[in-house]
């Protein structure tokens, strides 16, 4: 087993999870079979509860892990299914060792960080590298070199390479930054040489340095990292801002890294195949056309924290050659001021999933737009909700229908709790979680663009479709073509006579990947170009040209 480590300096955000990722991309290329971790040094025992705001996206797995939304680009990356012990948090690590300490299992010693707790974290990354039978498993340290909370993950990996063979089955790869300052537009060595300054006093020496700055390193700032960091010139990576994530493994392989992390673990590939990602890039770079699609969220502030959804886009276009130009209205300032006049410029709407009473409203109020006005629509997760509760007020005639969520004491409580979930007094990972078995109606919109009756997609709510309401809300168009396997919970619904009005209980982006987007995203991205094309053929001035 060979193992790279991926840690960062200078600033936080410097993309390394991105390196992670692309890195993971190009050995799968040639022919290695390879697994990724993802370390955060935060004391939750997952991003469960964490807000999105403060932290982004929280991603889950097929197993219901509630993890950091790396782990979704790696999934991506390497088309594979990740379990929540490749996230691993300071949380899980203390609260084993604490409950190993209470079992007696240290027969009367004294728990330290040194060697208790990095132990553990060693236990952990070679357990979970094990059992995926991988070559290669990649493991990416959160947070920047020098943070108090990350220095007992900097210990075990230092800890790894000794016990291991350092260079050989572990190879240290750090990002740093590469500033630009001043009008002479010079490129800046000094953050890096004391980042790696930073590294080397805890024991680790790089092997390989990912430098990110705003345009590709000159000749001569890569040969000063070189001399002044101690690494081979070769191993000096320039990581310049590209315009797409996707196009990172093609920059780092026409730099060489691929062959030099290979050489270097003493490896010999039988393959060099990166045909289908060129391929993928290819249709993302040359559009035929765009289309603009509204995400109305509560979260609008921070793009990460829809990020899966802005990847399933990223997909589903490259399927059309049609860039989705993906804009952010905030539902808080619709519910207060009304449908803006830029939302009648869409060709499509997209509601996200999220919690809380906030902005509830203004995404009920862009549902019923949407449903009027003929705009293709999806919602998922909350906005499957918020599209039942919008039918049933204004179609089914159920006058202030609504979630319990929102309204314990409505009278047409049309979204409820699950009955698992009733009583529940913690937060973290009580949901409905992870992947499960759906069964799609024969015929439906739904059954064409999955092409299969039986589906799986991962979950994370707490509130369902209430059954008592299934026979009103169908008898006016809202129609339940998916449904969980024991027929209860529902799961899609559609809207007939609309051209693209459909809604998921479940998450599909999370399972979106480069060459297999989303069918639901897939879906409303047709429609949003049917429906820019009707506009063109019949002549019509468009607000957004």
């Amino acid at each position: 087993m060979k193992y790279i480590f991926v840690t960062g300096g200078v600033i936080s955000g410097l993309g390394k999870g991105i390196t992670a990722s692309s890195m993971g991309r190009l050995l799968k290329s040639r022919g290695l079979k390879v697994t990724a971790i993802k370390i955060d040094p935060y004391l939750n025992i997952d991003a469960g509860t964490m807000n999105p705001f403060e932290h982004g996206e929280v991603y889950v797995l097929d197993d219901g892990g509630e993890v950091d939304l790396d782990l979704g680009n790696y999934e991506r990356f390497l088309d594979i299914s990740l379990s929540s012990d490749h996230n691993i948090t300071t949380g899980k690590v203390y609260k084993t060792v604490i409950e190993k300490e209470r079992a007696g299992d240290f027969l009367g010693k004294t728990v330290q960080i040194i060697p208790h707790i990095t132990n553990e974290i060693k236990r952990r990354i070679k357990s979970v590298a094990e059992c995926t039978g991988a070559d290669v498993c990649i493991v990416e340290l959160g947070g920047t070199v020098g943070d108090i909370e990350s220095m007992p993950f900097l210990e075990a990996a230092r800890q790894m390479g000794s016990e291991l063979g350092k260079g050989t089955n572990c190879i240290f790869v750090h990002t740093t930054l590469v500033p630009v300052m001043g009008s002479v537009g010079e490129q800046k060595t000094k953050p890096t040489q004391h980042s790696v300054k930073e590294l080397r006093s805890i024991g680790i020496q790089p092997d390989i340095i990912v430098a990110r700055a705003k345009e590709p390193l000159d000749y001569s700032i890569r040969k000063k990292i070189s001399l002044f960091c101690d690494v081979p010139i070769e191993a000096v990576v320039s990581a310049a801002d590209a315009a797409s994530i996707y196009e990172i493994p093609i920059v780092l392989e026409e730099q060489g890294i691929t062959d030099y992390l290979l050489k270097k673990m003493g490896i010999e590939a039988t393959t060099k195949d990166l045909t289908s990602w060129r391929e993928y890039l290819d249709r993302i770079h040359y559009p035929t056309n765009t289309v603009k699609i509204a995400l109305v969220g509560k979260y609008t502030n921070l793009a990460d924290s829809y990020l899966s959804h802005l990847e399933a886009f990223h997909h589903a276009s490259a399927e059309f050659g049609t860039q989705v130009e993906c804009v952010f209205f905030d539902s808080e300032k619709i519910e207060q001021t009304g449908i803006p006049k830029d939302l009648a410029s869409v060709d499509g709407i997209l509601i996200p999933g999220g919690f809380g009473n906030r902005g509830v409203n203004g995404k009920i109020l862009t549902a019923k737009f949407a449903r009027e006005n003929y705009i293709p629509f999806l919602g998922v997760c909350l906005g499957f909700q918020v599209a039942t509760m919008e039918i049933a007020r204004n179609l089914a005639n159920l006058d202030g229908a609504n979630s319990t969520e929102f309204d314990p004491d409505t009278k047409y409580p049309v979204v409820d709790l699950l009955p698992d979930q009733v009583n529940i007094t913690d937060m973290g990972a009580t949901m409905r979680l992870g992947a499960q078995k759906v069964i799609i109606s024969e015929g439906s919109n739904a059954h064409e663009l999955y092409g299969a009756l039986e589906i799986s997609e991962r979950h994370r709510h707490r509130y369902e479709v209430n059954p008592e309401f299934i026979d009103k809300l169908e008898s006016v168009g809202w129609k339940f073509t998916g449904k969980s396997e024991d027929g209860i919970k529902m799961e899609i619904a559609e809207l007939e006579d609309h051209p693209y009005f459909m809604a998921s209980q479940f998450h599909p982006e999370f399972k979106s990947r480069p060459g297999k987007p989303s069918p639901l995203h897939l879906g409303l991205v047709k429609a949003a170009v049917a429906r820019r094309q009707r506009l063109v053929d019949r002549n019509l001035h468009l607000p957004s040209d």
